[in-house]
């Protein structure tokens, strides 16, 4: 099966929504306008991307890359993956590891120190997922706060 792994592009953004689909199902829809602000703001960033893997001409799973500039580390950068994706019919075949494996690496090139990422899913299949990505829960804690308890 031909697979591909690519920083998507403007062209990618309505299929880049669709399979925004699988992540939250209960999230409202965001217009288009909104989408193409955002799309903006992450062209411009120089430091937010989002990379698909392809299989054929299909997005089948994603993830967003933020690479950090940090005054730490003698001023190594940090990266953090958000969105991690897989369309439902293709989870579990491999295709979100090989995404992630992909973006860490990209990662490395680019002098990253450390990538991160967080989930807020529980299910023993998602914890066993990023471990076998090489991910560890055990390293740091998260905190978090929310504007709407703030």
């Amino acid at each position: 099966m031909e697979v591909n792994i690519r920083t998507l592009k403007a062209e990618d953004l309505q299929e880049l929504v669709e399979l925004y689909s699988h992540l939250n199902p209960d999230d409202p829809a965001t217009d288009a306008d909104t989408m193409s602000l955002v799309w903006e703001q992450t062209e411009a960033s120089g430091t937010v991307e989002y990379i698909g893997l392809y299989i054929r001409t299909k997005l089948v799973s994603s993830c967003q890359k933020v690479v950090v500039p940090n005054l730490t580390r003698s001023g190594q950068p940090y990266c953090l993956l958000e969105n991690v994706v897989t369309l439902t019919d293709y989870r579990n075949r491999g295709y979100g590891k090989q995404l992630l494996k992909h973006t860490i690496e990209q990662a490395w090139s680019e002098g990253c120190y450390k990538v991160m990422l967080m989930s807020g899913r529980k299910e023993d299949s998602i914890v066993q997922f990023y471990r076998r990505a090489g991910f560890s829960e055990n390293e740091k804690r998260a905190f978090i706060v929310r504007r709407d308890s703030a």
